[in-house]
């Protein structure tokens, strides 16, 4: 019996995907590999919730902490490094269990990405400067003049915004057309997928502990040591929800206890996208309102499917 098996467990930030991840690779023995755009770098330890040292001890991790902040780490980059993880992961025999938030993770690797072109430099710094130019809402209007399709972006949403731009101008055809195009899928099966959706009520308060425990561990000394690197403002490290707002403060832009709020609400309008964006792309996946349920529900599916549990 094949061993190749490909476990998925994706949900917003807070809802335990990591506690349910560990739980199973525990029980059928498989390695964990992180979909989470924010937990691969090796800055925000603390602020990205990343695994620690004794979760790290009872299953291998993989992808978590291994790109430097200076990096523009992409969903390009991490299709071709969890490519070979899985790989690595099925040599040794065992269960690849990816998990994490970032909805367009998952898409590259069960239906791959389109061919978007390589963004040169000029172009990449010409779209930060005019976005933080002329404001969000006027750079939107500009990004939609030229691809209308993109009015399903969140209008906070600069990253993706800001990508649209560049693409457009590098390729001279809007972002929605490339996207058309098909891509190579990563992997050619999966046995068992789940979306962690705990109630709003549950999930908002998941978040509002967890921000507090990351202080408490030291997320304030974190966000000091990277802002003591003089990294480039609009790099995806320095625009992390939760990093951001401490960020600020230690420039001088707003007391502990605002930013603090701040964070906090991002951090709900965040796992609200995270949530819309599951809800529109993954519906057919099964859900689950806690960990210990997706964790009896990814059982069955893998029983279902011929396939031992542990």
């Amino acid at each position: 019996m094949s061993e190749k098996r490909v476990i998925l467990i994706a949900g917003p930030t807070a809802s335990g995907k990591s506690a349910a991840a560990l739980a199973l690779a525990e029980r059928i023995g498989g390695e964990i590999i992180n979909a989470d755009a924010l937990q691969v770098y090796r800055d925000l330890r603390i602020l990205s919730a990343r695994p620690g040292p004794d979760e790290e001890a009872r299953a291998r991790h993989h992808l978590y902490g291994h790109v430097d902040g200076r990096v523009r780490y992409s969903a390009g980059k991490w299709s071709q490094d969890v490519a070979l993880t899985i790989g690595d992961v099925h040599a040794r025999g065992n269960p690849a269990i990816v998990v994490g938030g970032t909805g367009l993770y998952f898409r590259a690797l069960e239906t791959g990405l389109s061919n978007a072109p390589a963004i040169p430099d000029e172009i990449r710094t010409a779209a930060a400067a005019r976005h933080d130019a002329i404001g969000p809402a006027a750079f939107r209007a500009e990004v939609l003049a030229f691809d209308p399709a993109m009015v399903r972006l969140d209008a906070d949403d600069r990253q993706r915004h800001i990508r649209a731009f560049e693409v457009y101008h590098a390729a001279g055809v809007p972002l929605s057309q490339i996207q058309k195009q098909p891509g190579a899928p990563i992997v050619d099966h999966v046995d068992a997928r789940i979306i962690i959706e705990p109630s709003r009520a549950a999930l908002y308060a998941a978040i509002e502990r967890r921000y507090d425990a990351m202080l408490a561990e030291g997320a304030l000394e974190e966000a000091r040591t990277l802002a003591a690197r003089g990294l480039q403002s609009d790099l995806p490290v320095m625009k992390a929800v939760g990093a951001a707002e401490l960020l600020a403060h230690l420039s001088g832009g707003s007391d502990l206890g605002a930013a603090v709020v701040l964070a906090k609400q991002n951090s709900r309008r965040f796992a609200k996208r995270q949530l819309t964006w599951f809800r529109n792309q993954a519906a057919e996946w099964p859900r689950a309102a806690s960990p210990e349920a997706a964790i009896a529900r990814l059982a069955a599916d893998l029983v279902a499917s011929g396939k031992p549990q542990g």
